[in-house]
């Protein structure tokens, strides 16, 4: 079996995620220097035969030297205002770089409600597979003109892990101005790059933790989380250095190396586990716990203890152990309000028209703790 760098290196269809802080600067706004750099290394694969989706920070930290602003606003109705000046400077940029290729570029502007809600993904998966399958790259940023606080994905990173679930890619390249995933802090002297994560083991002691820069909102702790999403779902990841572009894009010898879970989840089961915004929660004893995560079964109400959240039949909720944590995501198939006369009965106990499932095993997703 391919190694997770040859399975990169090889990737047909790559997803290549850039952050703020490599494409700008706080004095000049977008550095073209860096941008064509970048294109460089992505123009190379395409013309190596491989389908490219980019998803590109930037468009706020694009609009701060047009608007005269030192550093990225902490409000959000600035933030929007810079993201909607930004977004033009940095599609521009992409527009007239891919050209010296030839390669046309399309935007793709979401919100997380375009991934949350199951009708807007497949809206958005069909249109980046046909922008694929008519030779454009699409450029894809989080749409921060319009996001709000209970909307926005947080960061690029998560954003790149999705999207390249959605498009089934071969492979995940997250780039930025760290060059990989060290066991401690990079700016000590005592950090040591991991190059190869093969398994949750390899990274369970790592403190991904330092801090943002004023340009970007996403540091290692978040490329650690979103390489974890993506690896788990069957897509191998490299995080490198933005410098390293060409190599990352090549032949993938640098930063470093998530091996892909074997076994790639469905698209619903991915949407539900990672996707989905869950309504609600449902608190489980030891023995639903158990049937649900270890023996895959639908969940009975019988094994339910409490109910938490407004929520309607068809809603995503999340199924709690008696530790409060999260062990699963599911579709429940009953309203909040008709589950508290239900929750801990034995099925042959409960009125005829109740005996079914509260969330069946096909509509049910286990989650790594």
């Amino acid at each position: 079996m391919p190694d997770a760098r040859s399975r990169i290196a090889d990737a047909r269809r790559v997803v290549v995620k850039v952050g703020s802080s490599s494409l700008t600067s706080a004095e000049g706004g977008l550095d073209p220097a860096r941008l064509d750099a970048l294109v460089d290394a992505l123009a190379t694969r395409r013309a190596a035969g491989s389908q490219v989706v980019l998803v590109s920070s930037g468009a706020i930290a694009s609009g701060l030297a047009p608007l005269g602003l030192g550093r990225r606003p902490r409000d959000l109705a600035t933030q929007q205002a810079s993201a909607s000046v930004g977004q033009l400077v940095l599609g521009h940029a992409y527009v007239s770089s891919f050209a010296r290729y030839g390669l046309r570029v399309g935007q793709v502007l979401l919100t997380s409600d375009d991934v949350v809600r199951r009708a807007h993904y497949r809206n958005a998966q069909r249109t980046l597979s046909r922008l694929l399958a008519l030779g454009v790259v699409p450029v894809v940023n989080e749409n921060d003109t319009v996001a709000t606080e209970e909307i926005r994905f947080g960061d690029n990173d998560r954003l790149a892990a999705l999207v390249a679930y959605l498009v089934g890619a071969d492979a995940l390249v997250l780039l930025s101005d760290v060059d990989g995933l060290y066991d401690g802090d990079p700016r000590r002297g005592d950090a040591r790059r991991i190059t190869e994560v093969a398994g949750e083991s390899d990274v369970e002691h790592v403190r991904a933790d330092e801090p943002t820069s004023d340009l970007g909102t996403g540091g290692m702790a978040s490329k650690l989380a979103s390489a974890r999403l993506a690896s788990t779902a069957g897509v191998p990841v490299l995080i490198a250095a933005a410098e390293d572009a060409a190599q990352a894009l090549g032949p993938a010898e640098v930063g470093t190396a998530f091996a892909a879970s074997p076994r790639r989840l469905t698209p619903r089961r991915f949407w539900l586990a990672y996707a989905a915004s869950p309504s609600g929660r449902l608190h489980l004893d030891d023995g639903a716990v158990a049937a649900v995560v270890t023996r895959r079964r639908s969940l009975l109400a019988a094994g339910i203890t409490a109910v938490e959240g407004e929520f309607d039949a068809g809603d995503v909720v999340e199924l709690v152990d008696p530790a409060a944590r999260t062990v699963a995501r599911g579709v429940v198939a009953y309203d909040a309000v008709e589950l508290p006369s239900l929750i801990g009965r034995k099925t042959q106990d409960l009125p005829s028209e109740s005996r079914r499932e509260v969330v069946h095993a096909d509509d049910l997703v286990p989650l790594r703790r």
